[in-house]
């Protein structure tokens, strides 16, 4: 069998929607906190109509994606004519600092998606492989925290487009004249008032002057009025600790999906992150109100399916956990809840 036509044919490359990914790599790697800290890399996508944008992506979303490509379009499991070789994917490291692993795998992870975006036409327009490079409205609302390897795009601001008077504008004044050394950054004087529309990192902004729009350091500059503080998606987990003598509520913030369920391992670690010097144990209540402990991961499952029976708040997940001090066995006797007061 010969081998199946790649992108660089350009008879198969004009039958692509111009939406569909053709080029995309690593710009960094963003420190996360949920269930456990994780590291999100930042992706920045080119397609074929020429948009470019950013999406944030995790490597258990890169394993996930590959696992159903080899399903789909692998040796083992594809369909004849619908079989190629797929790009290796880096494997999965379970001992190491997780930073240190994350940055060790961005040019893998590059290696892996040209060569992903490199397949024939039938793998560039899989569902599944579309949606991972797809840009959602949580990853456009979301500005990239330290560029190291990339400086960010800029905008065109149209006259006459903010509904809001100049003095309630979000501004600056310059300090010193800045020359930028990119066609991407703001040149300005001593003295001008530059707008300001995002925070790029901790050292950059991007602003405009007389219809110039473009980045430059904040040291260069004296903040007049601040961008609002800028807001990241927020999950919360609602927790009851069952003290000795009485139950505290407690709601934990995470930037994670609410639909996401995580393994005991790091459910029960991000609990001794909240409750540091105890000895905590995992519980649920049953249908009767009493506490049943969690010991394994399926025991997170009946917790997930219970919860999902009740009636919860919005960007609260659906079921509720119950910590005790792993010694007191007496709780199991007991009601959960009473006496209960939130903290």
């Amino acid at each position: 069998m010969s081998l199946p036509r790649q992108l660089r044919d350009e008879s198969d490359y004009e039958q692509l929607p111009e939406d569909v990914a053709v080029s995309a790599h690593i710009a960094d790697v963003e420190e996360r906190s949920g269930f456990t800290v994780y590291y999100t890399f930042v992706i920045e996508v080119k397609t074929k109509g020429g948009s470019k944008y950013f999406i944030y992506r995790r490597y258990s979303q890169f394993f996930t994606l590959h696992a159903k490509l080899e399903q789909n379009y692998g040796p083992e499991n594809g369909v004849t004519p619908y079989i190629c070789s797929l790009p290796p994917l880096p494997a999965k490291i379970f001992v190491g600092n997780k930073k240190d692993i994350a940055e060790g795998r961005i040019p893998l992870l590059n290696a892996y998606m040209k060569g992903l975006l490199s397949s024939p036409v039938w793998v560039l327009l899989d569902e599944d492989l579309r949606i991972f490079f797809y840009q959602t409205t949580f990853d456009s609302e979301r500005i990239p925290r330290a560029l190291r390897r990339l400086r960010p795009p800029t905008r065109k601001i149209k006259k006459n487009s903010q509904h809001i008077s100049d003095m309630e504008r979000p501004r600056a004044e310059a300090l010193f004249d800045f020359k930028g050394n990119a066609a991407q950054e703001l040149n300005f004087k001593s003295g001008e008032l530059i707008y300001l529309l995002s925070r790029v990192n901790k050292d950059w902004l991007e602003g405009t002057v007389a219809d110039r729009v473009g980045i430059f350091p904040q040291s260069f500059v004296r903040i007049i009025k601040d961008l609002p503080e800028e807001k990241f998606p927020v999950s919360w987990l609602r927790c009851y600790f069952h003290d000795y003598d009485r139950c505290h509520i407690r709601d934990i913030s995470l930037e994670e999906d609410v639909k996401k369920l995580p393994t005991y391992n790091e459910l029960l670690e991000l609990i001794r992150t909240q409750f540091p010097g105890i000895d905590v144990a995992l519980n649920m209540k049953d249908a009767d109100g009493d506490l049943i402990r969690i010991l394994d991961n399926s025991d997170m499952e009946l917790l997930y399916t219970r919860g999902k029976k009740k009636t919860h708040k919005e960007n609260f997940f659906s079921w509720e956990l119950h910590v005790t001090h792993c010694e007191d066995l007496d709780m199991y006797s007991n009601r959960a809840g009473e006496n209960s007061h939130t903290t």
